[in-house]
């Protein structure tokens, strides 16, 4: 029975001593803030910040006379790892800190030199406030808190797979979307250039123009001929040409003489323009004298005309033209005799079928 009691009375006495060390011993306490990715500000109704916010403000107040004495600090670490390289994410984790402290400081009325801070460029994005307070009744084990901690980074790290995963269908669709619109360009600029690229010949829509034009086997033959084209509207158009030549050879015994003036009216067909129709009148004056006879008169007649301008560029073009009709000449015929030209009588020449006929070069004034 003694030994009964001498038992009971020493368990007790050690739960005497022991129990105030069990109530003084301190854990930490750690609050999280969460941050959005590459951002520095401080959302406090986001994500749960609000919550755990005020269970941070509750446990300040209970140990603010001990926080302001300094026997309490509070410890700020801060995060960031969504940034580009180490010293912005260390310059974000550093703002999200202080945008933390000063929430703090406003609302619980606490000072700069309460805290102690550190910055981190890993783990994740987000601020943890830890104080290392008394427990009271049930202190938290390491086991859990290593639990709670682990826990945590699962979450933040599903959370930044999710936020990769948003901004990667983002830069797909933006990456889509450029190629889209480069196709477009491209497309457009090559309809562009296709019509850029389109013969002169299938562009009449306005060919409104004045033409300077030359007769090249008028030329070939040492007869000048020169004449101009105005096209009125693209399926009419005025043309007039003029030849003039004279020349003698063998002491003036050889004679070619002539002036001519040919106006037309043309009408250009089919969707190019380049095939037309045409009526022309031709009048002039002539002197031969190849043989030992010559002949000094005057013609005239008229008939149609068919042709095809074969266009080089924008501005030049060979014009294809043959003109059938009927022409009167009304002539003298005369021989030179010592200088002195005789006459030896009149006639006249009635003729049907080609009347002109060119291979005209036509340069486009304006």
């Amino acid at each position: 029975m003694r030994r009964k009691i001498t038992f009971l009375t020493l368990f007790l006495w050690l739960m005497t001593v022991t129990f105030p060390v069990i109530a003084q011993q301190k854990a930490d306490t750690t609050y999280t803030f969460r941050f959005v990715p590459q951002k520095d500000m401080f959302y406090v109704p986001w994500n749960g910040n609000d919550t755990e916010l005020a269970r941070l403000l509750e446990c300040i107040e209970n140990n603010k006379a001990t926080i302001l004495d300094g026997k309490l600090p509070l410890l700020v670490d801060g995060y960031c790892n969504s940034l580009g390289s180490e010293a912005e994410n260390l310059a974000t984790a550093k703002i999200r800190a202080n945008r933390v402290k000063s929430e703090l400081i406003t609302r619980a009325e606490i000072k700069e030199e309460n805290f102690i801070t550190r910055n981190h460029a890993t783990e994740g994005d987000f601020v943890t406030v830890r104080l290392t307070v008394q427990v009271k009744e049930t202190a938290v084990t390491d086991a859990e808190a290593e639990a709670r901690r682990k826990a945590e980074a699962e979450r933040l790290a599903a959370e930044k797979r999710a936020e990769q995963e948003r901004l990667a269908e983002e830069q797909r669709k933006a990456e889509e979307a450029r190629l889209a619109a480069e196709k477009a360009e491209a497309e457009k600029a090559a309809q562009q250039n296709t019509l850029a690229d389109t013969p002169s010949e299938t562009k009449i829509t306005t060919d409104y123009h004045l033409s300077l034009r030359a007769n090249l086997l008028r030329w070939a033959t040492l007869t000048p001929d020169l004449g101009v084209e105005w096209r009125i509207c693209p399926s009419w158009g005025i043309a007039v040409n003029g030849s003039w030549t004279s020349w003698s050879c063998s002491d003036k015994d050889r004679r070619y003489a002539l002036w001519e003036v040919v106006p037309e009216v043309r009408y250009y067909m089919g969707e190019k323009k380049v095939w037309y129709l045409g009526a022309m009148f031709k009048a002039g004056q002539f002197n031969y004298k190849l043989s030992e006879t010559g002949k000094q008169g005057d013609l005239m007649g008229g008939g149609i005309t068919a042709g095809y301008q074969l266009r080089l560029n924008k501005a030049l073009a060979l014009d294809f033209n043959l003109g059938l009709g009927y022409l009167n000449a009304d002539f003298e015929k005369y021989e030179v005799i010592d200088g002195v030209r005789v006459r030896r009588g009149n006639e006249t020449k009635d003729w049907w079928g080609p009347i002109n006929a060119g291979v005209t070069l036509v340069w486009k004034l304006f």
